[in-house]
């Protein structure tokens, strides 16, 4: 399931949006990998603002077409493997894209990552919760347990 669409000049030319409002058919950060990868494709790996607003308008425009989406957060290609642990290294340094790129670009909400046992990303969308220090719960990054189901 899911909506598909397609830009032709873009270095990824399509991108694939899968909600489930039944939250029973929701899965966790492994299974969504699998889920691509099935399919074909990848976990987003966001590597530019520009691409960050382009998301942003894609979830804007599914919540207009009145299809019923509400609060629901979206797995991205971004985790963080626990390999290379050292004590010098910082938390939000060990995050990488499930597809191998290298981007820097992120777009954490504030106070994110909060590491600890929380190793894989959603981005946020949830347009009725009230708004924390970091504004609206949405667009943004947060690291969630990998279990959790989105």
């Amino acid at each position: 399931a899911g909506q598909k669409v397609c830009y032709g000049a873009l270095k990824r030319s399509c991108y694939k949006l899968a909600y489930f409002q039944d939250v029973s058919r929701r899965v966790g950060f492994q299974e969504a990998r699998q889920a691509c990868e099935i399919d074909g494709g990848t976990l987003l790996s966001l590597e530019s603002e520009a691409e960050q607003q382009l998301i942003e308008n894609m979830l804007q425009n599914l919540t207009k077409s009145g299809s019923g989406i509400s609060d629901g957060d979206f797995w991205i290609g971004l985790w963080r493997s626990g390999n290379g642990l050292t004590m010098s290294s910082v938390c939000s340094d060990l995050y990488q894209w499930a597809d191998g790129s290298i981007s820097p670009f992120r777009n954490w909400y504030t106070d994110e990552p909060s590491c600890g046992s929380e190793a894989c990303v959603v981005m946020y969308h949830q347009p009725t919760a009230n708004p924390g220090l970091g504004g609206p719960y949405l667009y943004q990054w947060n690291d969630d347990r990998c279990n959790m189901k989105h």
